[in-house]
């Protein structure tokens, strides 16, 4: 069965800091993506992050690139976000998914691309 659990939110001020964590079981990294998205109340989800698990390749959203990073740890089957600089329009409940196949310019924010999702993080910016 596969299970995605993501873990690191929390309050935090303007400028600062988290990483997240999103831990696979039931798979592994060596196929397919691990896309981040963002819940904001009152918005419609969006994509924030992907990560190409075929050939390493990485996406971003235009609000967060520069300052967002996504990576993997093999050895723990973990796709980590990490956040710099953080704004309050980031607050959102964060969250996880995998997708199979091959992941592009034009798909890897496609919500409907993602089979498997986790329950999400909350992250709130704010003084």
């Amino acid at each position: 069965q596969v299970q995605l659990v993501e873990s690191g939110g929390g309050l935090v001020q303007p400028g600062g800091s988290l990483r997240l964590s999103c831990t696979g079981s039931g798979f592994t990294l060596d196929r397919g993506a691990i896309g981040w998205f963002r819940q904001a109340p009152g918005k419609e989800r969006e994509g924030v992050s992907c990560l190409s698990n075929d050939d390493g390749r990485t996406y971003y959203d235009d609000s967060v690139r520069g300052r967002f990073t996504i990576s993997r740890d093999y050895a723990k089957n973990t796709v980590y976000l990490q956040m710099n600089n953080l704004k309050p329009e980031d607050t959102a409940v964060y969250l996880c998914a995998r997708r199979l196949g091959r992941v592009g310019w034009a798909s890897w924010h496609l919500e409907n691309e993602y089979n498997a999702w986790g329950q999400g993080t909350q992250v709130t910016v704010a003084s």
